[in-house]
Protein backbone atom coordinates (compact mmCIF):
# COMPACT_ATOMS: atom_id res chain seq x y z
CA UNK A 1 0.00 0.00 0.00
CA UNK A 2 1.66 3.75 -1.11
CA UNK A 3 1.87 6.01 1.61
CA UNK A 4 2.14 9.79 0.56
CA UNK A 5 3.30 12.73 2.57
CA UNK A 6 2.34 15.97 2.23
CA UNK A 7 4.56 18.49 0.61
CA UNK A 8 4.54 21.59 2.90
CA UNK A 9 5.96 23.95 0.03
CA UNK A 10 2.93 22.84 -2.32
CA UNK A 11 0.26 22.26 0.11
CA UNK A 12 -1.96 24.26 2.27
CA UNK A 13 -0.22 27.57 1.15
CA UNK A 14 -3.13 29.70 2.45
CA UNK A 15 -1.52 29.50 6.04
CA UNK A 16 1.82 30.36 7.24
CA UNK A 17 4.46 27.49 7.07
CA UNK A 18 4.32 26.27 10.75
CA UNK A 19 0.46 25.79 10.44
CA UNK A 20 0.74 23.79 7.50
CA UNK A 21 1.55 20.72 10.11
CA UNK A 22 -1.14 21.54 11.83
CA UNK A 23 -3.61 21.46 8.23
CA UNK A 24 -1.19 18.37 7.00
CA UNK A 25 -2.29 16.49 10.17
CA UNK A 26 -6.08 17.23 9.78
CA UNK A 27 -6.40 16.27 6.92
CA UNK A 28 -5.02 12.72 7.47
CA UNK A 29 -1.28 13.01 6.38
CA UNK A 30 1.27 10.84 9.16
CA UNK A 31 4.81 12.47 7.56
CA UNK A 32 5.45 15.54 6.02
CA UNK A 33 8.76 16.98 2.98
CA UNK A 34 8.99 20.67 1.53
CA UNK A 35 11.85 22.46 -0.04
CA UNK A 36 13.54 24.06 2.61
CA UNK A 37 13.32 24.50 6.41
CA UNK A 38 16.36 27.06 6.68
CA UNK A 39 14.30 30.11 7.36
CA UNK A 40 12.84 28.81 10.22
CA UNK A 41 14.79 27.29 13.37
CA UNK A 42 14.87 23.84 13.57
CA UNK A 43 13.54 23.36 17.04
CA UNK A 44 10.22 25.28 16.28
CA UNK A 45 9.91 22.58 13.31
CA UNK A 46 10.38 19.88 15.58
CA UNK A 47 7.33 21.14 18.20
CA UNK A 48 5.20 21.46 15.41
CA UNK A 49 6.42 17.86 14.28
CA UNK A 50 5.68 16.00 17.59
CA UNK A 51 2.20 18.51 18.65
CA UNK A 52 1.10 16.74 15.23
CA UNK A 53 2.40 13.70 15.50
CA UNK A 54 4.28 13.82 12.37
CA UNK A 55 7.40 12.01 10.51
CA UNK A 56 9.55 14.50 8.94
CA UNK A 57 10.63 12.53 6.00
CA UNK A 58 12.34 14.84 3.27
CA UNK A 59 13.94 18.39 2.98
CA UNK A 60 16.48 19.67 0.00
CA UNK A 61 20.02 20.33 0.42
CA UNK A 62 20.61 24.25 0.52
CA UNK A 63 20.09 25.14 -2.91
CA UNK A 64 21.37 28.79 -3.80
CA UNK A 65 19.48 31.42 -4.14
CA UNK A 66 15.73 30.16 -5.01
CA UNK A 67 14.66 33.63 -5.53
CA UNK A 68 17.16 34.42 -8.04
CA UNK A 69 16.08 31.20 -10.03
CA UNK A 70 18.68 28.88 -8.92
CA UNK A 71 17.55 25.03 -8.37
CA UNK A 72 20.56 24.16 -6.92
CA UNK A 73 24.64 24.14 -6.83
CA UNK A 74 25.91 20.74 -6.92
CA UNK A 75 26.68 21.50 -10.73
CA UNK A 76 28.69 24.56 -10.02
CA UNK A 77 32.57 24.40 -9.99
CA UNK A 78 33.28 27.65 -7.89
CA UNK A 79 30.45 27.02 -5.14
CA UNK A 80 32.33 24.21 -3.05
CA UNK A 81 32.95 26.01 0.01
CA UNK A 82 28.73 26.88 -0.24
CA UNK A 83 27.87 23.69 -1.14
CA UNK A 84 30.07 21.72 2.02
CA UNK A 85 28.42 23.97 4.45
CA UNK A 86 25.19 23.39 3.03
CA UNK A 87 25.62 19.24 3.75
CA UNK A 88 26.25 20.11 7.07
CA UNK A 89 23.98 22.75 7.88
CA UNK A 90 21.36 20.13 6.33
CA UNK A 91 22.73 17.06 8.85
CA UNK A 92 22.59 19.41 11.69
CA UNK A 93 18.73 20.13 10.70
CA UNK A 94 18.31 16.56 10.14
CA UNK A 95 19.30 15.79 13.61
CA UNK A 96 16.94 17.49 15.36
CA UNK A 97 13.99 16.89 13.35
CA UNK A 98 14.56 12.93 12.66
CA UNK A 99 14.74 12.73 9.24
CA UNK A 100 16.80 9.82 7.47
CA UNK A 101 16.81 11.11 4.13
CA UNK A 102 17.88 14.50 2.13
CA UNK A 103 17.86 15.46 -1.47
CA UNK A 104 20.42 16.87 -3.80
CA UNK A 105 19.01 19.53 -6.15
CA UNK A 106 21.56 19.14 -8.86
CA UNK A 107 20.99 22.76 -10.18
CA UNK A 108 21.65 24.74 -13.26
CA UNK A 109 24.56 24.20 -15.37
CA UNK A 110 26.14 27.59 -15.00
CA UNK A 111 27.67 30.00 -17.84
CA UNK A 112 31.25 29.29 -18.86
CA UNK A 113 31.76 25.99 -17.94
CA UNK A 114 31.39 22.91 -20.00
CA UNK A 115 29.11 19.79 -19.83
CA UNK A 116 32.55 17.66 -18.84
CA UNK A 117 33.54 20.26 -16.08
CA UNK A 118 29.88 20.19 -14.63
CA UNK A 119 29.73 16.71 -14.67
CA UNK A 120 32.80 16.45 -12.46
CA UNK A 121 31.86 18.78 -10.21
CA UNK A 122 28.54 17.11 -10.06
CA UNK A 123 29.94 13.91 -9.22
CA UNK A 124 32.75 15.24 -6.74
CA UNK A 125 29.91 16.98 -4.51
CA UNK A 126 27.63 14.02 -4.41
CA UNK A 127 30.35 11.81 -3.12
CA UNK A 128 30.99 14.54 -0.54
CA UNK A 129 27.70 14.87 0.76
CA UNK A 130 26.76 11.23 0.45
CA UNK A 131 29.76 10.72 2.68
CA UNK A 132 29.20 13.11 5.32
CA UNK A 133 25.20 12.16 5.19
CA UNK A 134 26.23 8.32 5.62
CA UNK A 135 28.25 9.23 8.70
CA UNK A 136 25.39 10.82 9.96
CA UNK A 137 22.82 8.15 9.25
CA UNK A 138 21.30 10.05 6.35
CA UNK A 139 20.55 8.89 3.04
CA UNK A 140 21.20 11.09 -0.42
CA UNK A 141 18.37 10.80 -2.55
CA UNK A 142 18.26 12.28 -6.05
CA UNK A 143 14.68 13.07 -7.14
Amino acid sequence: MPRFCANLSMLFTEVDFLERFDAAAKAGFAGVEYLFPYDVEAEAIKARLEANGLEQVLFNLPAGDWAKGERGIACHPDRVQEFREGVDKAIAYARVLGNRQVNCLAGIRPQGHDCASVEKTFVDYLRYAADKLEAAGIRLVMA
